[in-house]
């Protein structure tokens, strides 16, 4: 097992990583150094009408018949960090790269007030900021990045490159 820690430039906080050699993909080459290569606005990325948990259950067996892991974002349109996170997996290069690794289902948890029994189905008690990610390996159900869930809640102080770094980590084969 390797143990990596990633620096992100404005912050002085710094996420461990535990990721597995044989299994982690490779992210992808980000073009965009900063986020003023995104498309403006941001993505507003939560349906805060939509049946969520109608939508885990749809997104699980897609995942398991397609042979990738099930991502599961959880946010809220008025997060400025759940945004920029959409904005870089917007960015063709990584959309190519999640939608070869995962599917990905958004999540709206309202004011961290909606939609928590997902979460709590994995083990989550309470949400400590968002966006949380949650990746699951769909046929067995399982929450694979255990205490790294919360780790993008800063993403608007990490790099675009950062951000495809980490979703790489999770975005294994199964």
């Amino acid at each position: 097992m390797k143990i990596r820690l990633l620096f992100h430039a404005g912050t002085a906080a710094c996420l461990l990583a535990l990721t597995q050699n044989a299994t982690a993909a490779t992210a992808p080459r980000v073009r965009a150094a900063d986020f003023s290569g995104l498309h403006q606005p941001l993505p507003l990325p939560y349906d805060e009408t939509a049946n969520a948990s109608r939508q885990v259950a749809a997104g699980k067996m897609q995942a398991e018949a397609e042979g990738k892991q099930l991502l599961i974002d959880f946010g809220g349109n008025w997060c400025p960090d759940c945004r920029v996170l959409a904005g870089v997996m917007a960015l063709p290069e990584v959309h190519a790269f999640v939608s070869q690794h995962y599917v990905v289902v958004t999540v709206d948890i309202g004011r961290m007030d909606k939609n928590l029994q997902i979460a709590r189905h994995y083990g989550i008690s309470q949400l400590a900021g968002v966006p949380a990610i949650l990746v699951v390996n769909p046929r067995k159900d399982k929450l694979l990045n255990q205490g790294h869930l919360f780790a993008l809640a800063d993403a608007r102080h990490m790099t675009p490159q950062a951000l495809a770094d980490w979703l790489a980590q999770w975005g294994m084969t199964m």
